[in-house]
C-alpha cells in the first residue's frame, strides 16, 4: 500500500514523502491517526503542486537572505565600551550589541541569529550572522576602547647645552651675610 506521510515517521520516512507500507499498518494506524494518507493519483498531484509552491518560496527566501548577507559583509561596525587600563573589557561585547549597531545603520537583524565569540578585549573581530540554513554572512566588527585618555601631545625635549668644566668653578654659592 502506496501512502504520503504528513509528518516525519522514524524508521518510515519523512513529511511529504510517498511510501510503500503493509495494508494493516497503513489502514489501522497510519491514516486512523492522521499521520498519513492514501496515496492516489489526485494525492500525488496535490503533493507534487504543493512542494513546487513551497520550492518557489524557498527560493524567494533564500534570494533575500543572499541580498541580505551582501549588505551584512560590505559593513564594518566600531563598538565602543568601557576598558580596563589593561587592555581588558569590563564585561564582553554581545550579540545585541551588533544587532544595534546594525540597527543605527539601517539593517534589521534579530539578535538571535548573530553568533559572535568570546569578545573580552580590546582589537579586531568577525561575527557570523546565519540567515538562512544555506546562507551566512561574516561580520567585521573593531572594539574600542571609549574611556581612554586622549594621548598627551609630547613636547620635543628642551637642548641641554653642555657647561665647560672651567666656567662651573667660577660660579660660586652667594655669600651669606
Amino acid at each position: 500500500m502506496e501512502i504520503i506521510l504528513k509528518e516525519d515517521i522514524i524508521g518510515l520516512g519523512f513529511k511529504n514523502e510517498i511510501v510503500t507500507v503493509k495494508a494493516g499498518y497503513g489502514r489501522n494506524y497510519l491514516i486512523p491517526f492522521g499521520k498519513a494518507v492514501i496515496a492516489s493519483d489526485s494525492a500525488k498531484k496535490m503533493l507534487a503542486e504543493e512542494l513546487k509552491q513551497k520550492a518557489n518560496k524557498l527560493a524567494k527566501i533564500k534570494a533575500e537572505a543572499e541580498a541580505l548577507a551582501e549588505k551584512i559583509n560590505a559593513v564594518s561596525l566600531v563598538i565602543a565600551t568601557k576598558v580596563s587600563a589593561t587592555g581588558q573589557i569590563y564585561g564582553s561585547v554581545n550579540n545585541l550589541q551588533l544587532a544595534e549597531e546594525l540597527q543605527k545603520k539601517g539593517i534589521g537583524v534579530n539578535r538571535k541569529i548573530i553568533v559572535v565569540k568570546d569578545v573580552k578585549e580590546v582589537g579586531s573581530y568577525v561575527a557570523q550572522v546565519k540567515l538562512h540554513k544555506d546562507v551566512t554572512a561574516s561580520l567585521a566588527f573593531e572594539v574600542v576602547a571609549e574611556n581612554a585618555p586622549a594621548p598627551a601631545p609630547v613636547a620635543a625635549p628642551a637642548p641641554v647645552v653642555e657647561q665647560p668644566a672651567a666656567e662651573e668653578a667660577e660660579v660660586e654659592a652667594p655669600a651669606a651675610e
